[in-house]
């Protein structure tokens, strides 16, 4: 299970089976201007603010939630779109 968060201001963006199902949804992000829902960050700053999204891979292990990994991804800001990571 992979799970696309902002987490600058901790916030759900998705749950996928897979990993390129979540990758797609950044590249998806990644076309959505940074003044833009869901791009606007919800702060009152959020001219000068930004998100950084990250991929949580995890499991249910024993019905609780067990993160496996977690990798920074996808900034998007007023300076533009850094990806991260290759």
């Amino acid at each position: 299970m992979f799970i696309v968060e902002d987490q600058n201001h901790c916030q759900y963006m998705g749950k996928y089976e897979t990993y390129e199902a979540a990758i797609e949804k950044l590249n998806e992000l990644s076309r959505i201007p940074w003044d833009q829902e869901p791009n606007r960050c919800p702060c009152r700053s959020w001219r000068t603010c930004e998100r950084e999204y990250v991929i949580i891979e995890g499991k249910n292990e024993n019905d609780k939630w067990v993160q496996i990994s977690r990798t920074n991804f996808l900034k998007i800001s007023y300076a533009g779109v850094e990806w991260l990571t290759q």
